[in-house]
This record gives C-alpha cells, structure tokens and sequence, in this order.
C-alpha cells in the first residue's frame, strides 16, 4: 500500500548521521579554532621578538582570545567526547561492562584481603589472652 506522505525512511538511522553530521560540524569548528589558536600563539611570539619591544595591548588581547578559544575547545570536546560515549555505542563492545568487572574484582581482592587482616588481629589477640 503507498503511502501519501511518499517513500518510508528508517527515522533512526536518519536521525543519528544528522547527530554525526552536526557532530563533525561541530568538530571541523573545532579544528578550525586551534589553528586560530595557534596563529595567536604565534602573534604573540612575534610581539615578544619585536624589536622595539612588545606591545602589551596587542600581547594582552591575543591572550585573551587565546584563552577564551582554549576554553571552548574544551568545552566543545568535552560535549563530543560525552554524547559519543552516551548515544553512539560501538556495536558488540564490551569495554565498560569488563572494565566494572575487573573493578569489582579489584574491590573484592582488596575487601579479601582486609578481612584477613582483620581474623589474623583476632587470632593474635586470641592467643594472647
């Protein structure tokens, strides 16, 4: 049966290389704030060497703007890294579940070992009373 709003598309799979899209948008952004960042570095190095001495207005601003760019970066591979994580698991990983496995069994080693501990406490303490 045809449907009057045309052809059906699996909504999912549509959604989620939009994500991927705005999420390499996002991430070319990115690369294009650390070459800017790496052009104040260097506007800063040249106001350092200058001849005649740097001038600390210039010097100032690129800092600023240097600062300002390092913190979005951040922030902006921060929201990445963590939607990443979130929305897109890689398909049959199983990094997390052995990762929480082996943590547990470092927990229980170390809940092991302090309960030895604590009964050879007792059996000193036993013998000598």
């Amino acid at each position: 049966m045809a449907s009057q709003f045309g052809p059906r598309t699996n909504s999912a799979s549509s959604m989620d290389s939009q994500g991927q899209n705005t999420s390499l948008q996002r991430l070319h952004h990115v690369d294009k704030r650390v070459v800017r960042v790496l052009e104040l570095a260097g506007g800063v190095m040249d106001e350092l060497s200058n001849p005649t001495g740097p001038r600390v207005e210039v010097v100032n601003n690129h800092c600023r703007e240097f600062m300002q760019s390092i913190k979005d970066i951040q922030v902006t591979l921060r929201e990445e890294i963590k939607s990443a994580c979130e929305y897109r698991p890689f398909e049959k990983c199983d990094y997390s579940s052995r990762i929480s496995n082996e943590i547990c069994c470092k927990k229980l080693e170390y809940i092991m070992e302090q309960l030895d501990n604590m009964k050879q406490s007792i059996e000193r303490y036993d013998s000598s009373v």
